[in-house]
């Protein structure tokens, strides 16, 4: 889960998926959730936390 508001838009998570699911351009965060192995590197390296395991 991707909490926008408190997204900075930096590209470490992007950075960090193994599978380039994640796209960071102009303020905009693009995440393929179907494609997703649930590895958690990208909640792992947020720095602000906008990167959320679903509950």
């Amino acid at each position: 889960m991707i909490v926008k508001e408190w997204c900075m838009y930096c590209g470490e998570c992007a950075g960090v998926c193994p599978r380039n699911l994640i796209e960071v351009r102009e303020l905009t965060l693009k995440f393929n959730e179907d494609q997703c192995k649930e590895c958690s590197l990208c909640i792992q390296v947020c720095p602000v936390k906008a990167l959320q395991e679903d509950k």
